[in-house]
């Protein structure tokens, strides 16, 4: 198993949480890390403190969540979702690469945003015996490798798809002025048809989410680190010709306008 990897941003106002709980992420194991991102534990203690409700921008990989009584399979998610924590407990999760979790399910994802999966409907594991035992371990190396003793007799053929993805979804990220999927299609060379048909069924989501997830998040971030932001510039460095329509995909996204989130993420 790979050493503690550095946390990637997607936690909504970042700079308040650090109080709160430890969050800890870890690269997989070799052999997984070609579907899996990697695993994430998050702990608290507010034990005499008020109930804190920590809200996630929303991404395009699917999360097997082990939590008291709450065990589950969860689809990305279009809109910011929140974890409530209260008094002391830990949760632990396994974020599939986008794509990545497609092999292992061989149905469209797309169809994950009716609700969550079992566990045992993928993996044939029971999810109170799953949550003892995780919940008994001593540390995270033990936590993970008792996962990944869970996954490995379900793990699938290297699927090229995913790679292919992935290194989609890469370009995004790393182009925040690409505003349209005709310039993915160019970029990549494939058929916009099949290119839709593809993260249907690999990522749950459309390419155009994507792209609109990814210039949101950024803007996010940025919002996060910047006393006052401005938003003509930042709208426009984003690819937004129309201060207006940023504000309204922000809003989708996050839940609130540009303005209401900086004033709360100060």
């Amino acid at each position: 198993m790979s050493d503690l990897i550095k946390p990637s941003l997607g936690i909504m106002n970042l700079q308040q949480t650090v109080r709160k709980f430890q969050l800890s992420r870890v690269a997989p194991s070799e052999d997984l890390a070609f579907l899996i991102r990697h695993y994430w534990i998050i702990r608290w203690d507010l034990r005499g403190q008020e109930p804190y409700t920590q809200h996630v921008i929303p991404n395009p990989c699917v999360n097997l969540v082990v939590e008291p009584g709450q065990s589950a399979i969860y689809g990305p998610g279009k809109e910011k979702y929140g974890h409530h924590l209260e008094g002391q407990g830990c949760v632990f999760g396994v974020k599939f690469k986008p794509g990545g979790f497609y092999p292992f399910f061989k149905q469209p994802v797309s169809g994950m945003q009716a609700g969550p999966l079992s566990v045992q409907s993928v993996f044939d594991a029971d999810p109170l015996r799953l949550e003892t035992d995780m919940f008994a371990q001593t540390d995270e190396p033990q936590m993970v490798a008792l996962i990944e003793r869970m996954i490995r007799p379900k793990l699938p053929e290297q699927d090229e798809q995913v790679t292919f993805i992935n290194e989609i979804i890469d370009y995004i990220n790393k182009q925040p002025d690409i505003t349209k999927v005709d310039s993915l299609c160019e970029h990549f060379h494939v058929n916009k048809r099949t290119l839709q048909r593809l993260f249907d069924h690999y990522v749950g989501v459309t390419p155009k989410w994507v792209i609109k997830l990814a210039r949101i998040q950024n803007a996010a971030e940025m919002t996060d680190v910047s006393v006052r932001p401005n938003w003509s510039k930042l709208s426009m460095d984003l690819g937004y010709h129309d201060q207006s329509h940023f504000i309204k995909d922000f809003k989708s996204i996050i839940g609130q306008t540009p303005d209401e989130y900086a004033r709360q993420a100060q």
